[in-house]
């Protein structure tokens, strides 16, 4: 198959020739009572708002699918700028707000990254246990948003011609593993960006293939299926002896992320979430900042910084930020045993 000067070589598995040629308006923290006649006074001390960062530029939480575009764009290019070509990026993703509904369709509710579309109810989610349809359902999410970022990165792509996007569904052979390679193709070829779409280790050989006849063009990962976190099977992998190589068979990420590294392969952007003390959290970062942690707010319209740390912050991190902010358990704030966030 021949998509955008790369093609996969027939019979040969993940063998790949190429052919030559703004928002934010912050929001500071408070919280009362539910009673406003109550003597309790309580408040939760504010903590750091978004624009109070020392770090440029300023992170914030993306509210809609558009914000999350334009951020991520932003970052994938000033990493560019700086001649990190070869970029890992991961993301929250779109999804209509009706898909807690068991088995009703939902993926036409989510049709475009334009807030001014009749999407206006699409979330930004964390890819975890709550995706119904697992991790096909995930990749047609991926897919939608990784088309929005390239059209944005792109979008002065030389030639002043809005480059084409093609999807490649052939490194994913069972046809069930939700990978798939997007491609955009403009006046120059020198403006190609290439994106694996949830790529697996398995999927390694082809970014190794793709990446050395690149070139300096942008090879991008989005989402990749191994776990940010390492395990003692993942740490094991890691090392280059025998014990290393049976680690990496077992299914340690360990070896594949170091083919990765020897390519160039980076983190330039973050924007990941869970839930903490029964509330949402958010997790930012940029290949130019620290991690930055945000909660959201009692009333769900905003998240408020709540802490920041230079490496990744564990989840007992979270949780030790959250308690310092004087931050209580959700279902305590519901019903009025702890203020409001």
């Amino acid at each position: 198959m021949l998509v955008s000067g790369f093609s996969l070589a027939a019979g040969a598995k993940n063998s790949i020739t190429v052919n030559p040629t703004e928002r934010h308006s912050t929001t500071s923290l408070s919280a009362s009572g539910d009673n406003d006649d109550s003597t309790d006074s309580t408040v939760v001390t504010p903590p750091t708002t978004t624009t109070a960062m020392s770090s440029k530029p300023d992170l914030y939480i993306p509210l809609s699918l558009d914000e999350m575009v334009k951020q991520t764009s932003a970052a994938m290019e000033d990493a560019m700028a700086q001649g990190k070509n070869r970029q890992i990026v991961r993301i929250l993703l779109p999804r209509s707000s009706d898909n807690d509904q068991l088995l009703q369709y939902y993926e036409s509710n989510v049709v475009s990254s334009d807030r001014t579309a009749n999407n206006l109810d699409v979330k930004l989610c964390p890819t975890d246990e709550t995706w119904q349809g697992g991790i096909m359902q995930l990749y047609r999410a991926a897919s939608l948003a990784c088309q929005a970022i390239l059209r944005r990165y792109s979008r002065n792509a030389s030639g002043g011609v809005v480059p084409r996007l093609q999807e490649d569904r052939s490194l994913d052979e069972s046809g069930v593993d939700g990978i798939g390679l997007w491609i955009t193709q403009g006046a120059s070829p020198k403006d190609d960006v290439s994106c694996f779409v949830q790529p697996s280790q398995e999927t390694v050989s082809a970014i190794e293939s793709i990446s050395n006849q690149a070139g300096s063009r942008l090879v991008a990962l989005l989402n990749p299926q191994w776990r940010i976190v390492d395990d003692a099977l993942d740490k094991a992998s890691r090392s280059e002896g025998a014990f290393g190589k049976f680690a990496s068979f077992l299914g340690g990420k360990g070896g594949s992320l170091r083919r990765l590294e020897e390519l160039g392969f980076e983190t330039v952007f973050v924007l990941e979430g869970y839930v903490c003390r029964g509330g949402n959290v958010r997790i930012v970062h940029r290949f130019d900042s620290e991690w930055a942690v945000f909660a959201e707010n009692d009333a769900g319209t905003d998240y408020i910084r709540v802490g920041g740390m230079p490496e990744r912050p564990s989840y007992q991190d979270v949780d030790k930020m959250l308690e310092e902010k004087g931050i209580s358990l959700k279902y305590a704030r519901d019903i009025g045993l702890a203020p409001k966030l």
